[in-house]
């Protein structure tokens, strides 16, 4: 990796129909691990977000309710940045694509596209319900699969077999607001002719970098069977922006959602001081998108193409992970295994999840599992009876027996300290690489050689026969706990941050963890800095976990 590079982070926006759960924050914890480490390694890094707030659920919810867009939208964006906050997700600016920097950007989009002759209009045949007064777009419609037959499915894709259609396409239909049969009638809907950046497309996914294998296979019969006109429009009633010049249309969420990444990077620049073009026109610039797997067909065929279309960099990288399993299945309200971020912070720490996601995950978009036996013993074991082991002993020790003192290494201990120094580089090349669970298992390794080590030579004896070589060992482990800690800064920084006040450091970036401690260095008393996952809270957070499972964005 080349450091001091100026590389702008994003992940998926989250939708503003609902809480964040364990599932969402696979990606964020992802991202902020990421961001972090790019962070403590010299590059100008930063992370931006903003709740996905447009769309025909936003504007039903509120309805329900008895609520303004405005104020549903209000209300789960205090609610995800809260929750984002004591996960210890670290955004440098967080916004909502309802805003005035967003559709400037998105009229500015579809106006490029219209004026290269991009954009066109098609009679659409449409589902309408006669009861509710209003055209339903594909999640205000169910009916049977057309090629399973599975009933209660919405209007764009089945649930049980994957098939993709168009509404008109479903058997048995009926409005999902009422239950009523819908009729056929027509509209005029506005399309971007998404195959004239085919050739484009082509060239660029298939460049090394900008996807990983998997995300390429996945799209390639999409390109190959030939990409069609894409419906960037809604009708009335709806909640987002206008299309210039039709009062009775409005943007698909879809088309203005992912321009929230350029919208937010100008607020931030507003705020910060920061040059915008340098960002979104400047080539030096490196952007990397972090997403879910479930929406792939959007990133690298709709966003490049909208952007082709209009001047703005492209991503340099798409990062695909995979979906959350919990105890091998996919979440379930029913088994209590549909958890929302705020359920598992009544009952656990954040450091925990942090920790074991990191610890599972890779490059690739393989799903993972959180498995609660699992996630409980790796926890107590890694983290508790490990690494903090390591602190407690060497910490405790050098203050009862040494005034608090660090001392020196002897050349053994030293030769040791320089092997654990020289797999730095390798666990670097693991986090750039987003291999978060090779750094782990080598910093795992690092800190079972420094226990066998002080373990072997039993210091608290030495201390009658020969004091001065307990001293060494109790410094020696002194030293892997501090290198250590930053190995782990990323993943656990508040853990860090707790480390370093015990041993007396200011901020410690990367390359501090390759120096030891100087000769007679004093350091604190040591706190109690991680407790063990008690097997209770776990069966309390399930116990107790009844939210609703259907906050994800529909449309």
């Amino acid at each position: 990796m080349n450091n001091k590079e100026k590389i702008l982070v994003t992940s998926a926006l989250p939708y503003a129909n609902g809480s964040i759960h364990l599932g969402h924050l696979v990606e964020y914890l992802q991202t902020d691990i990421y961001v972090r480490f790019l962070k403590l390694t010299g590059n100008d890094a930063v992370y931006l977000c903003a709740d996905d707030t447009h769309g025909t659920p936003i504007y039903i919810k509120s309805r329900s309710l008895n609520i303004t867009p405005e104020m549903l939208i209000e209300k789960y964006s205090e609610e995800h940045q809260k929750d984002f906050k004591d996960f210890q997700i670290n955004f440098d600016y967080y916004y909502s694509t309802h805003s005035p920097e967003n559709e400037k950007h998105a009229v500015f989009i579809y106006e490029q596209l219209k004026k290269n002759n991009h954009i066109i209009t098609k009679n659409v045949e449409q589902y309408y319900c006669e009861n509710d007064k209003m055209f339903l777009s594909d999640r205000l419609i169910k009916g049977e699969c057309p090629n399973c037959g599975v009933g209660d499915q919405y209007g764009d894709a089945c649930e049980n077999c994957g098939f993709h259609y168009n509404p008109t396409d479903l058997l048995k239909p009926f409005c999902s607001l009422c239950n009523s049969k819908p009729i056929i009638k027509n509209s005029i809907h506005y399309f971007f002719k998404l195959s004239d950046f085919s050739p484009q497309l082509i060239k660029w996914t298939s460049e090394k970098g900008h996807l990983q294998d998997e995300t390429l296979n996945s799209i390639k019969d999409w390109l190959s069977q030939g990409l069609k006109d894409w419906d960037i429009s809604r009708d009335a009633p709806y909640f987002g922006f206008k299309i210039p010049d039709d009062e009775n249309k409005y943007f698909y969420v879809w088309l203005d959602a992912p321009v929230g990444y350029i919208a937010t990077t100008e607020k931030f620049c507003k705020e910060t001081g920061r040059d915008f073009d340098s960002y979104w026109h400047d080539k030096n610039t490196k952007i990397y998108h972090f997403i879910g797997k479930d929406i792939v067909y959007f990133h690298t065929l709709f966003w490049p193409a909208m952007l082709m279309g209009s001047g703005y960099n492209l991503p340099d990288s798409v990062f695909v992970h995979g979906f959350l399993t919990v105890n091998g299945k996919k979440m379930s309200k029913s088994r209590g295994t549909f958890i929302t971020a705020r359920k598992y912070l009544e009952s656990l720490d954040p450091q925990y999840l942090r920790y074991y996601y990191a610890s599972k995950l890779s490059a690739n978009s393989n799903d993972i599992d959180l498995n609660l036996d699992d996630f409980r013993s790796k926890v107590n074991s890694d983290l508790i009876n490990n690494i903090v082991n390591i602190g407690s002993r060497a910490v405790s020790m050098l203050n009862k027996d040494f005034n608090g003192v660090a001392g020196r290494m002897n050349n053994a201990e030293q030769n040791m300290f320089n092997e654990f120094v020289a797999k730095v580089d390798a666990i670097e090349n693991y986090y750039y690489k987003r291999e978060f669970a090779k750094a782990i298992n080598i910093i795992i390794e690092i800190s079972d050689q420094t226990n066998k080590y002080f373990s072997d030579n039993e210091p608290w004896k030495l201390l009658t026969s020969n004091k001065e070589l307990a001293h060494e060992v109790c410094t020696f482990s002194l030293n892997a706990f501090k290198l250590i800690s930053v190995m782990l800064k990323p993943v656990l920084p508040k853990l860090s941050a707790d480390i370093e006040k015990i041993l007396n450091l200011s901020f410690q970036q990367w390359n501090d963890a390759k120096n030891a401690l100087p000769e007679n260095y004093k350091i604190q008393m040591f706190n109690q800095i991680l407790s063990r996952v008690d097997a209770k809270n776990v069966a309390n957070m399930i116990d107790t976990n009844t939210d609703d499972a259907k906050s994800i964005k529909t449309e």
